[in-house]
């Protein structure tokens, strides 16, 4: 079954750290947990029309959590960062935001 640029990246991450580093034209999202480099930068790529130079990932681990008497854990997933090209176009949905 062939994965689709939605289904690839899910949303971004926009956080004070993900917020600085837009600077060196660098990006985070939250990705597919089984999705590989190639596919996260063919989808950002097709996506957002932009040149990416390097993709980098890493897999975020489940965390305990409790709610009272509760317990329980966060589930696991993975977090990309694209780097893009110094002649590529920044992403438009970003720069809304600082």
């Amino acid at each position: 079954m062939k994965k689709s640029v939605q289904d690839i990246i899910i949303k971004p991450i926009i956080t004070e750290k993900s917020m600085d580093m837009l600077e060196g034209k660098r990006y985070v999202f939250k990705v597919m947990k089984d999705a590989t480099k190639p596919e996260i930068a063919r989808a950002v790529e097709k996506m957002f029309g932009v040149s990416v130079a390097s993709v980098n990932t890493i897999n975020m681990k489940k965390k305990p959590k409790r709610l009272g008497v509760h317990a329980g854990y966060t589930s696991a997933w993975k977090k990309a960062i694209v780097t893009l090209k110094p002649e590529s176009k920044t992403i438009e949905f970003f720069d809304s935001m600082n």
